[in-house]
């Protein structure tokens, strides 16, 4: 009886582990996405080293957080663990920004509405 309880919680703790690495892998990639848009946008790309992580905690990671300099709003995003870099930009470059971020979610949208027609037509005579 034991042994089935060992065994369960080594299942346990394997999935757990699987689902924590698939959450990791899953805001990676988000943060290569978000990258790549606001480098598109014209937000500057700041490399950071390790020593400097620990100092970009003013900055949330994987958020866009907005901040007055000089009286301007200027816009930071923080990626401590895929590029360790830091992306900054002004108000020009967070319109831009918002706008392609806009354009990327209507196209995902168009992409699922054509693959729900698809799925709905694949079945043919059968439905």
């Amino acid at each position: 009886m034991e042994r089935r309880s060992v065994t369960s919680v080594v299942g346990l703790a394997i999935s757990a582990i699987g689902c924590l690495a698939g959450c990791a892998t899953i805001r990676v990639a988000q943060a290569r996405s978000t990258g790549a848009l606001l480098a598109a946008a014209g937000f500057e790309k700041q490399c950071i080293d390790a020593a400097a992580i620990e100092r970009v905690d003013v900055t949330p990671p994987y958020r866009v957080v907005s901040r007055t300099r000089n009286g301007a709003p200027q816009y930071s995003y923080a990626d401590p663990e895929g590029c360790r870099c830091v992306y900054i930009g002004g108000a020009k470059e967070y319109a831009q920004y918002q706008r392609l971020a806009a354009e990327r979610r209507l196209d995902e949208e168009r992409w699922q509405a054509a693959g729900d027609v698809w799925d709905r037509d694949s079945w043919g005579p059968w439905h």
